[in-house]
């Protein structure tokens, strides 16, 4: 028999929405032997509402310095993590990294630089959008998304008229406990404006967030429903590595199977959203992989992240395509 709460969850396969006391209760009281039920009904929704199996990759086009001091970042410059450092890119060496992934059948390519964002369109911002002009002339039918921090409106307008076709701005976690994490260097007010003005100009987005920053569970649901307030297209989902020269170097991870729960109800939360496991997947998770992309999961991240090494893409193409199946 399933447990009372999974049984009362399964109303979202008939497309009813989940409340926050539901979603808490899967949270805090589904006992941990009655866990592969809630994965299974998350499964189920997943096939039902957002059933293909999508990969992106992305290419980490000015790494480090970042003046904000978000304390579970290794590109802080608040933060001795020594990690490489460079400026910009030139737009040949994003496009050569565009080229690799659309060779092995990545249809959306991520174009992600450190730092607050821009106010105006400066010299460095142009030459984003020159390089943005020379993929799409080149790859006219890869979709660029773009991770560029806060913007102004006016810099919005120009990724939209230079056809971007996705923007990520994330969370991260719950607005309550955003500032705790970030120490006064930008709100996460000024991040919901800029998807909301990316929402405006018909850019989609792509807005997720971090768990094992030692968030509680209140705070990972609460994320999940702010998220469905913005009614984004998509979140990535990323489980923390700590890494050291950070103040969260210490942090306990998150275990396989409390990524599954978090997943499974991120699931029942977002049942027709794209959600992307990006970081943690391979060097947190490790085996458990292939189980956490089965709690509702329909999309991954491929390649390599922002600072450390991801597993290669056909690989992870023979991966998802074994997923399929299920």
């Amino acid at each position: 028999m399933l447990h009372p709460l999974i049984e009362n969850a399964y109303k979202v396969l008939s497309g009813a929405v989940l409340s926050r006391e539901e979603a808490l209760a899967l949270a805090e009281n589904l006992p941990a032997e009655d866990l592969l039920d809630l994965v299974s009904l998350a499964n189920k929704v997943r096939k039902k509402f957002a059933p293909a199996i999508t990969a992106c990759s992305i290419v980490n086009a000015k790494s480090g310095r970042c003046g904000q001091n978000c304390r579970f970042c290794a590109q802080s410059a608040f933060h001795a993590t020594g990690i490489e450092t460079y400026g910009l890119l030139a737009p040949e060496a994003a496009l050569a990294a565009a080229k690799q992934a659309w060779a092995h059948g990545v249809t959306a390519f991520g174009y992600v630089t450190s730092g607050r964002g821009w106010d105006r369109p400066d010299r460095e911002f142009q030459r984003i959008l020159e390089t943005f002009d020379l993929i799409h002339r080149e790859l006219p039918e890869l979709k660029i998304c773009a991770s560029l921090g806060i913007l102004s409106e006016t810099c919005v307008e120009l990724l939209a008229a230079h056809h971007v076709w996705r923007y990520n701005m994330n969370l991260q976690t719950s607005p309550a406990r955003y500032a705790e994490l970030v120490a006064d260097t930008h709100s996460i007010a000024e991040k919901i404006a800029t998807i909301q003005l990316m929402k405006r100009y018909g850019i989609t987005n792509c807005t997720g967030g971090i768990f094992g920053l030692g968030e509680t569970w209140a705070d990972r649901v609460d994320m999940a429903l702010s998220i469905r307030e913005l009614d984004v297209e998509g979140s990535p989902l990323n489980i923390l590595l700590p890494i050291p020269g950070t103040p969260l170097e210490h942090q306990s991870p998150v275990s396989p199977a409390e990524a599954a729960r978090i997943f499974a109800i991120f699931r029942l939360i977002l049942p027709g959203k794209m959600l992307k496991f990006c970081a943690g997947r391979e060097t947190v998770m490790k085996d458990f992989q292939g189980l956490l992309m089965l709690s509702g999961l329909n999309a991954l991240m491929t390649g390599g992240y922002l600072t450390t090494r991801g597993r290669d893409i056909p690989a992870d193409q023979e991966f998802a395509a074994r997923l399929a199946e299920f």
